[in-house]
């Protein structure tokens, strides 16, 4: 079951994570370079989409420390090739954004795909965060 893209709108970002309203107060500040994101949660998944254009798979690096997930984009330019920028909003050379996985996420099972300058990154659920709702009959 797909829940409603606005569910998790605002609310994962630098130092926060899969829970609600984490992110709303702080969603101003978020850093210059910042690639923007999706999160979709399935009854079993959550699958964070990155749209990082102008980087290959191998200059993006994915790892997980004291239960962050950090995505990292970075691309070497030569002196003298960055654009003269009247305006700039996405990132040319380098990317970062961290996710708090909050115990809700198997880390053992991630996984990651590139397709079409959106990196698609697969998050199984841990057992804690795939609780079942559990009817209880009225009699």
């Amino acid at each position: 079951m797909h829940r409603h893209a606005h569910h998790w709108h605002g609310q994962c970002g630098p130092s926060s994570g899969f829970h609600k309203h984490a992110w709303h107060s702080r969603q101003q500040r978020r850093p210059k370079y910042n690639v923007p994101l999706n999160i979709i949660e399935t009854d079993e998944t959550f699958e964070v989409n990155v749209f990082a254009p102008g980087f290959d798979k191998s200059q993006i690096t994915l790892s997980v420390a004291d239960d962050v997930l950090y995505i990292l984009g970075s691309k070497p330019l030569a002196e003298g090739e960055e654009p003269d920028f009247i305006l700039q909003e996405f990132p040319i050379k380098s990317f970062e954004r961290r996710l708090a996985l909050n115990g809700k996420v198997d880390t053992t099972g991630i996984s990651a795909k590139q397709e079409n300058q959106v990196l698609i990154i697969s998050l199984p659920k841990s057992a804690e965060a795939k609780r079942e709702e559990i009817k209880i009959d009225v009699i």
